[in-house]
């Protein structure tokens, strides 16, 4: 597939994601680390800035065979078309296969019900957004690279708003406020996470409203 470089500017990976080639900013990212996207016949890095003219040749690799396998477990699937599928997960259960989660997980069960070959990602096929293992929730998923494509550019630009509720045990004085306690990787820990003072990528700031109030 070849592209050329008209007015934009800018990085290469950003460039050719806004490009409306179908492709995710991720995916490009990895095509130029295996110097599978060459601009003017020669390999580049992600941060390469276009100019005008530059003759960009992207050589998409052929699917790689899913590595997570399709396993019978019911979904409670809320919304289907042939773009995406909400699922809502129930609590428990681990989203996509991850060392000491190979099976069981919400990727394996949709990947039964589900046709998600057109994606390129053998873990994590459809999957633009996570909930942890211990909370329930609805999930979007998507079924085909397009619709890849436009949910992750919805929840990077916020026009696609995530709520979530919570059982709190003791009582607040308001009925509203926010929380700011940012959350990092334990350091004796690796595996948990902790409130940290000073942490590289901090949490968002957590506001909470209209706290309902129910009698012991």
């Amino acid at each position: 597939m070849k592209f050329t470089v008209t007015t934009q500017t800018g990085r290469i990976d950003k460039v050719l994601s806004q490009a409306d080639l179908d492709f995710t900013r991720s995916q490009l990212q990895n095509w130029l680390k295996a110097d599978l996207i060459t601009v003017n016949g020669a390999a580049v890095k992600a941060n390469y800035k276009v100019a005008p003219a530059d003759e960009i040749d992207i050589t998409v690799p052929e699917p790689e065979p899913l590595g997570a396998v399709p396993e019978d477990i019911p979904l409670d699937i809320v919304y289907e078309d042939d773009q995406v599928i909400v699922v809502n997960k129930p609590q428990g259960m681990v989203v996509h296969p991850a060392p000491g989660h190979a099976t069981g997980t919400l990727v394996n069960g949709l990947l039964f019900h589900v046709d998600l070959s057109a994606i390129n990602d053998v873990v994590r096929p459809g999957i633009v957004h996570r909930i942890d293992k211990d909370t329930s929730g609805l999930l979007m998923v998507a079924k085909t690279p397009e619709a890849q494509q436009s949910l992750s550019a919805q929840l990077k630009d916020k026009s696609s708003i995530r709520e979530y509720y919570a059982l709190v045990h003791g009582t607040f004085k308001e009925d509203h406020g926010r929380i700011d306690a940012p959350l990092g990787r334990d350091p004796k820990d690796r595996k948990n996470r902790r409130w940290c003072q000073m942490v590289a990528t901090p949490s968002p700031i957590l506001k909470w409203l209209n706290a309902s109030r129910s009698s012991p």
